[in-house]
């Protein structure tokens, strides 16, 4: 299956626990020498009561399961996670294209800097580098970098 059997839609409330389920095991996957800063409860409790309800989250959905999520906060793209299955089959491609189709102006992002796959990815989507941190100012105290996205004019 490839992701153009995926939908791409916004989270509903009854998605936040599968969008957690969804950003642990990626985190995991992605991030194995990341401390995570959350335990998997406040995990799901942070994508119920925040993410979903307040921000722009979107899901892709494949048989009746979310594969992927990308949250929006206006011009800054918060997260964007797939289920380690999903990595390398265009789910990306396509949420980042969702997200420069939401966000037409630019978009900025944190990520890790030991995050090399995320940050080659971004950098493919015409992300420049503006800034890196010590990680003091994440709840990981990891050394992160901030990327934005500003459109060709």
């Amino acid at each position: 299956m490839n992701s153009d059997d995926v939908l791409l839609r916004r989270a509903r409330a009854a998605d936040a626990r599968a969008a957690a389920d969804v950003w642990l095991r990626s985190y995991a996957a992605a991030l194995p020498t990341v401390r995570c800063a959350h335990d998997e409860p406040d995990v799901r409790d942070w994508f119920a009561r925040v993410l979903v309800p307040q921000y722009e989250t979107w899901v892709a959905i494949t048989r009746n399961s979310v594969v992927g999520l990308l949250v929006l906060k206006g011009e800054e793209l918060k997260q964007l996670y797939l289920d380690p299955e999903w990595r390398g089959r265009g789910l990306g491609d396509r949420f980042m294209d969702l997200a420069k189709q939401q966000q037409p102006d630019g978009l900025s992002l944190w990520t890790f800097q030991v995050n090399g796959p995320a940050r080659r990815f971004y950098q493919r989507h015409g992300f420049t580098e503006t800034e890196r941190t010590d990680g003091q100012r994440n709840d990981e105290h990891e050394p992160d970098v901030r990327y934005v996205w500003q459109p060709q004019t």
